[in-house]
């Protein structure tokens, strides 16, 4: 185990007593004993099946494609270019509004950042026992076996129906037209969405080298930025700057005027929690991770804990700059009014270009692991025309994945207004991430019953997934709890709508299958039959044909 891995092992994980894994899975090799951390699948009987999910075996699986091309740095960039979009830049003027005080706020930024790191550890278990690109739908495949697709079907719906950057694109738009110091109408703003779309999606379809490149250079950017922001803080806690005579007073008395009801901080948690999102982004590209094992354990723990800690002294310099109060009644997003308290109107208009490039950098990199994903559910068959999206014609990339990332992000840049149905449309999309990750977790606890003595280069102590476990129970019931006034932050729609179409969504994935594995086939009187075949570059698809059922 290399000096950088091991204290994140040592204090958040344990081997397992029955086999003795090692630290990383070769790339693409037919042995076994290499694959799956020096223990072959006759020594444990169960693993076959398990270290198996799906109908592509390992070599299958992360055959054709770039190749592995992402190493440690890259990787790392990848999750913490998720991870910092615009939510560190924005929320913590509403997070505050919402729980009342400083020490309110900086409380759930810190719970928020526990339940990151918990979800990361259940996260890493599964992804050094299966390094290979598809994330959750990988991991669910491994656990929820019967009945057969189930699982990868109804993953498939919520990862290609919600699974869009829309937000990215539009906060990038309205950024650029304030630097630009110009109001523009919602068409306008669209026009620039929808340009930001069509670059990045060329950029990552026929240059991916580019692509990655950029991402690298705007994740740096991002921690520049944020780094810039923390220590203008410490230079106004230090008094030196006229404009703030009074640095220490927002925590003087940080919890005065924290609200007392459970409605509010439920709020500003989901809040909290979708500042994090983006610490799972690596387990879905590991195809193309050099050492994917090694990297994962290096790269996760290490780029949501950069996050994490800028997070938190940034919201530390926020509150150097302006009171809870003031911050909560800009109307403008929080780095704004910190530049503008600091140091003026020009600079205020400066912030809006640097928010507008970290919107950018998000969506280069939500569009790079989410092409992945949707190739990876091509290649196992449960969408039609499989040979088509599986393509990753002309260089290598997933050009076919990105095309139907690129849809339904389209789709909502054009169809949602800016407003109400345009937050709607979010908050929707985040409810059915929170069950599959329920399903997720909840599948650990079933893998460890069922086969504890798969090899598992990753384990964290049980108390973690308990705890990401407890987090995404309150996720799924809080947004049914009235909310002060009954009053959500989609009015006049009802505040427990959105988790309603959320369940619809993941409905309508069982009944795709339903119609799909049952109906078709009962009235068809055959059975569908699974064949294998390959792309030019290598890559392998499954496709499904018609069987005779009398065979």
């Amino acid at each position: 185990m290399s000096k950088l891995t091991a204290p994140f092992h040592n204090i958040f994980s344990h081997r397992s007593t029955s086999v003795t894994p090692s630290a990383d899975v070769t790339p693409v090799s037919s042995d076994e004993q290499q694959k799956y951390g020096g223990v072959t699948t006759n020594d444990v009987p169960e693993a076959d099946a398990i270290l198996h999910p799906g109908e592509l075996n390992f070599d299958e699986a992360t055959a054709g494609g770039l190749g592995r091309h992402l190493g440690l740095w890259s990787t790392t960039f990848l999750i913490i270019g998720r991870i910092i979009g615009t939510g560190i830049f924005s929320t913590p003027a509403s997070i505050t509004g919402s729980v009342g005080s400083v020490g309110a706020a900086l409380m759930l930024w810190v719970l928020g950042l526990l339940l990151s790191f918990s979800g990361l550890l259940v996260w890493l278990e599964f992804g050094c026992m299966f390094p290979r690109s598809g994330g959750e739908k990988v991991y669910l495949e491994a656990v929820y076996q019967r009945p057969k697709f189930l699982a990868t079907v109804i993953f498939s719906t919520q990862a290609i129906l919600l699974g869009f950057t829309a937000s990215g694109c539009i906060v990038f738009a309205s950024n650029i037209w304030v630097a630009a110091g110009l109001v523009a109408s919602p068409w306008q703003q669209r026009g620039v969405a929808i340009g930001v779309l069509v670059v990045v999606t060329a950029v990552h379809t026929f240059t991916p080298k580019i692509g990655v490149w950029a991402m690298n250079a705007l994740s740096s950017l991002k921690i520049i930025i944020l780094v810039f922001i923390i220590v203008t803080g410490w230079v106004v806690l230090s008094g030196r700057i006229d404009t703030i005579p009074d640095p220490n007073a927002s925590f003087r008395n940080a919890f005065a005027g924290s609200v007392h009801s459970s409605g509010p901080y439920a709020t500003a948690l989901f809040k909290v929690l979708n500042s994090y999102v983006g610490w799972s982004n690596a387990a879905y590209v590991l195809n193309e991770v050099r050492r994917p094992v090694h990297t994962l354990k290096i790269a996760g723990p290490l780029g949501l804990g950069i996050c994490g800690v800028l997070y938190l002294l940034a919201n530390v310099a926020y509150f150097a700059a302006a009171t809870p109060e003031e911050i909560s009644k800009s109307g403008i997003t929080v780095a704004s009014y910190f530049a503008l308290k600091v140091f003026g109107h020009t600079a205020q208009r400066v912030i809006s270009v640097f928010v507008a490039l970290s919107a950018l950098g998000n969506v280069l990199t939500v569009t790079f692991a989410q092409s992945r994903v949707n190739q990876e559910l091509a290649k196992e068959g449960v969408i039609p025309f499989p040979r088509f999206w599986a393509s990753n014609w002309p260089v290598g990339s997933p050009s076919a994945g990105l095309l139907l990332h690129f849809i339904p992000s389209l789709i909502v840049i054009v169809a949602f207004p800016a407003g109400t149905a345009y937050i709607f449309i979010l908050d929707v999309e985040g409810y059915p991430g929170a069950v599959v990750n329920l399903f997720v977790v909840v599948g650990l606890f079933i893998l460890r019953w069922k086969a504890p003595n798969l090899p598992r280069p990753f384990k964290p102590w049980l108390v973690v997934p308990l705890f990401f476990l407890a987090g995404q129970c309150f996720l799924l019931v809080a947004p049914f709890l009235r909310p002060p006034g009954g009053i959500g932050d989609t009015p006049p729609i009802p505040y427990w709508v959105y988790p309603l179409v959320g369940i619809a969504i993941l409905l309508g994935g069982v009944v795709y299958w339903a119609v799909w594995r049952v109906l078709i086939p009962y009235v068809g009187g055959f059975e569908w039959v699974e064949r294998k075949e390959t792309l030019g570059d290598g890559t392998v698809y499954t496709r499904f044909v018609k069987g005779d059922k009398s065979l």
